[in-house]
């Protein structure tokens, strides 16, 4: 695919932290890009691995960016756990770390929250970790409780710098139990599925943009969906050489997708 390509795709899978902004810092171009879409009458989602806030509050977040989207161009690994795990487990209990986007997507599934003896533990992106949160999901798993992470993701971006994420979050529990966790986010097919259907368009005519090869570039190749590595986020050019798989096409930021 060439640069010139992208302007000819009807579907936009768009990654947010590192693409969109950093933190609370929004990215050179975004605005112009989403302008762009929706001038054109394009079809896009904002598919974030990020669990801790919700559409809406994602929504919000962009409104005070002066970008003004609907709820429904967002989906996030909170509400595809979500629904994965009440496919699962209709109506089923869960110990949750992570913050309110994620509590609130298992409460809208009809999921209810357990300390006790719950069917899941999950994890989610959250700053309020500490010892006895670990000490406390790894006994429930131990005891039979099924591991979930929302992502597979061990850093992503913030202002300050790298910072850990729920891959590097969900360890401690996965070595004190000796059991893996199940990750519901990209590059998961379940996660790329969803959208897809929500966009409602072909693989073929579609284009996924990200800054992470080992979650969006992975996730695009694996779905058959063309590829583009932004620069802006987590990998710069020398770690894209530490993957077996390249991008389509690679470019500084956003600001460069319709220049």
């Amino acid at each position: 695919m060439k640069k010139a390509d992208i302007v000819d795709k009807k579907g936009f899978i768009i990654d947010m932290d590192g693409v969109i902004y950093h933190g609370s810092n929004l990215l050179p171009g975004a605005m112009k890009f989403v302008n762009w879409l929706q001038e054109e009458k394009k079809d896009f989602l904002f598919l974030t691995n990020s669990s801790e806030r919700s559409p809406k509050e994602l929504q919000q977040k962009l409104k005070r960016f002066n970008i003004n989207v609907s709820q429904d161009n967002f989906y996030t690994s909170a509400l595809a756990t979500a629904s994965f795990l009440s496919s699962q487990q209709p109506e089923g209990s869960a110990y949750v770390i992570g913050e309110a986007g994620l509590i609130n997507a298992l409460y809208n599934v009809g999921f209810s929250m357990d300390e006790v003896n719950p069917d899941y533990v999950v994890v989610g992106d959250t700053r309020t970790y500490n010892y006895e949160k670990i000490e406390h999901a790894a006994r429930l798993v131990i005891e039979g409780a099924k591991l979930i992470g929302t992502n597979p993701d061990l850093t992503g971006p913030s202002e300050e710098g790298i910072v850990p994420a729920t891959k590097a979050l969900t360890a401690p529990i996965e070595l004190t139990s000796g059991k893996e966790a199940y990750y519901v986010g990209k590059p998961n097919p379940l996660m790329m599925r969803d959208a897809m259907k929500k966009l409602g368009t072909r693989s073929e005519d579609t284009v996924i943009i990200g800054d992470r090869m080992d979650t969006d570039i992975i996730a695009g190749i694996e779905s058959e969906i063309d590829t583009v590595l932004l620069l802006s986020g987590v990998t710069d050019e020398q770690t894209i050489n530490n993957f077996s798989y390249r991008p389509d096409i690679i470019l500084s930021g956003i600001a460069d997708v319709v220049d």
